[in-house]
């Protein structure tokens, strides 16, 4: 599984395809097509758009939330939320096959998530992001790593976590030594998408 994601932004159709084919033309693998309050037309729109995109550059395209629409579109998976349908229900619709992710914001929600045998955690977020309504509680690094040793004073083994929440390059090596396996980025990727390469090379 790919270690770094790009959760795409922007507030019109047009930026968000903008910032996905920047972001699929400086080498990036994994996409989360994410766009809150869109209508619902137009991001049906841009998610056919990016699956097609991510086909060509041979990249995953996972949808976040809307677990019909990535079936309907044949996506690569789906992230759903605290709040969204439950992994169960998201694997039952999409089947065996599908990646699904899902977010944890504390130990209890990381243990949630491993007894439903999601492929990834979203664990969030590191710190305060303007990309995200109705921020959960900031975790900081302290907060990444009292999760991870609880899991290991309990001797489970660790779920593939990828941090997320305002996670910027400069962050990697840290969260790698706290036992983070991957990132899921996006200002900085949207912002400046030639920093792809710097990511995935922190990331190796």
């Amino acid at each position: 599984m790919e270690k770094l994601q790009y959760i795409s932004q922007g507030f019109t159709i047009e930026d968000q395809e903008l910032y996905i084919r920047k972001a699929l033309d400086n080498g990036i693998q994994w996409i989360q097509v994410r766009w809150k309050n869109a209508p619902e037309n137009e991001f049906i729109r841009l998610c056919e758009t990016s699956k097609e995109l991510c086909l060509k550059y041979r990249a995953v395209c996972i949808i976040n939330d809307h677990i019909q629409i990535a079936k309907d579109i044949d996506a690569d998976g789906v992230h759903v939320g605290l709040q969204d349908m439950s992994v169960e229900a998201a694997r039952f619709i999409l089947g065996e096959q599908k990646i699904i992710g899902s977010t944890a914001n504390t130990f209890q929600d990381v243990l949630q998530r491993m007894v439903e045998s999601c492929d990834y955690i979203g664990l969030g977020p590191l710190r305060f992001t303007q990309t995200k309504e109705k921020l959960s509680p900031v975790l900081g690094f302290g907060g990444y790593q009292k999760i991870i040793q609880k899991l290991e004073e309990k001797s489970l083994e660790i779920p593939k976590i990828f941090a997320i929440g305002g996670v910027v390059l400069d962050d990697i090596k840290l969260l790698q030594q706290i036992g983070i396996y991957g990132v899921a980025v996006s200002g900085q990727i949207t912002e400046r998408p030639s920093i792809i390469s710097q990511f995935k090379t922190a990331l190796q």
